[in-house]
C-alpha cells in the first residue's frame, strides 16, 4: 500500500520508511509530483501538520501524511518550538540554528528541553487523525556526534548520555520523538489496513 509522506527529507523518509516495514511503501512528494515548498503558515505544530497534509490530498487526492516537529526549551520560553527549523532565519541553516539556541542558552541554570512531533494523517474523504510524540532531555553546551540532523547534535534525551546525533538511527527511532508519532501513527495503519484486510 502506497502513502505519500510530505516531505523530501532523506533523512526523514528512511527513517519512517523503518519503522513503517512492509506492507507500506513509504512515497515522497517529488514522487507525487509534487515541487512546491509546502506553506507552514500556523502557529502551532499540529496546525503546520495538518496544513501540509491537506494540501497534498486536495491537490493530489493521495492518503497522506505530513509532521512538524519542535525543539521546545524550558528556559527559553519553549522557543524555538513551531520556529524550530527557521530559527536562525529563512535559511534552514541547522549550523546557525544550533548556535543561537546555544547562545541563548549561555548563563541559563536549566537546560531542561524536550522535541514534539505531531503527525497529522489524511485518509479517503479527507478522513483526519493526529499523533503525537515527545522525548525530554536537556541541552548539552557544544555538539556531539555525525549523526542525525536538525538539533540532534545539542539533544541528549533522558536516560541517556548520548546526543541523538550519536546514535544509530535504529536506537534513535526506538526512542525519539518522531519514532513515538510514528509507531502511533504505524500501528494505526496496521489496524486499519492490515488487521481489518481493507
Amino acid at each position: 500500500m502506497k502513502i505519500c509522506f510530505a516531505s523530501n527529507n532523506a533523512h526523514k523518509i528512511q527513517e519512517i520508511q523503518q519503522l513503517l516495514g512492509d506492507p507500506f511503501e513509504l512515497i515522497s512528494l517529488e514522487d507525487i509530483g509534487c515541487h512546491e515548498e509546502l506553506k507552514e503558515e500556523q502557529d502551532t505544530l499540529e496546525g503546520n501538520a495538518l496544513q501540509k497534509a491537506s494540501y497534498v490530498w486536495e491537490k493530489y487526492q493521495v492518503l497522506c501524511f505530513a509532521d512538524d516537529t519542535g525543539l521546545e526549551v524550558e528556559a527559553l520560553d519553549n522557543e524555538p518550538g513551531v520556529y524550530s527549523a527557521r530559527y536562525a532565519g529563512p535559511a534552514r541553516d541547522n549550523q546557525a540554528n544550533m548556535q543561537k539556541v546555544l547562545d541563548k542558552l549561555k548563563g541559563q541554570a536549566s537546560r531542561k528541553a524536550r522535541f514534539r512531533t505531531c503527525i497529522a494523517l489524511i485518509l479517503e474523504e479527507g478522513e483526519q487523525h493526529l499523533f503525537n510524540g515527545v522525548v525530554e532531555g536537556h541541552i548539552i553546551e557544544e555538539p556531539r556526534g555525525d549523526k542525525g540532523f536538525s538539533y540532534d547534535p545539542i539533544f541528549v534525551p533522558e536516560g541517556h548520555d548520548r546526543t541523538f546525533a550519536q546514535m544509530s538511527s535504529q536506537e534513535k527511532n526506538e526512542i525519539s520523538h518522531r519514532g513515538r508519532a510514528v509507531q502511533q501513527l504505524v500501528s494505526f495503519l496496521h489496524h486499519r489496513y492490515v488487521q481489518t484486510g481493507t
